[in-house]
């Protein structure tokens, strides 16, 4: 798709996740948003990569956003690197360090900072893999058939 297509009204953060899917489709990553890892915690952007590798990447639209996210070192169980998402004019410093860190906008991204890798064991792999396919289907079905009723 062109970037001069304009990007229909999407919420601050939904801008961001747009920016980094499109970021990981150049690193040959596939993506999902809002993919429910166990319950109690929802990914914002979860990239599934060539060889299994599993990215999460929490996206923050302003300083009050992240301050009000006391979630997301629970996510870092579910995945083999961390990521936050934020605009050019994020203030960075308030981000913990030891995580990755990308600079998005609604129609690309860039990564700054590598997160740590922690491989996860491979039946947790396993299950995020199958997790990640059946989110990606069910999104994928309900883009075809809107009036589907789904159940998460």
């Amino acid at each position: 798709m062109p970037d001069d297509v304009q990007i229909p009204s999407l919420m601050p953060g939904q801008l961001l996740a747009r920016g980094v899917s499109r970021h990981l489709r150049s690193h040959d990553f596939v993506s999902v948003e809002e993919l429910v890892p166990t319950s109690g915690l929802r990914v914002d952007v979860m990239g599934l990569g060539p060889k299994s590798e599993i990215w999460v990447i929490e996206c923050k639209s302003s300083r009050a956003d992240f301050q009000s996210d006391h979630k997301w070192q629970g996510y870092l169980e579910w995945c083999d690197r961390f990521f936050w998402a934020v605009d050019q004019d994020f203030p960075t410093e308030l981000l913990p360090e030891g995580t990755g860190l990308i600079i998005a906008d609604g129609y690309d991204a860039e990564i700054i900072r590598m997160g740590p890798e922690t491989k996860l064991a491979a039946a947790r792999r396993k299950v995020m893999v199958q997790k990640f396919a059946r989110h990606a289907a069910i999104r994928a079905q309900a883009a075809r058939d809107p009036g589907m009723q789904v159940a998460w």
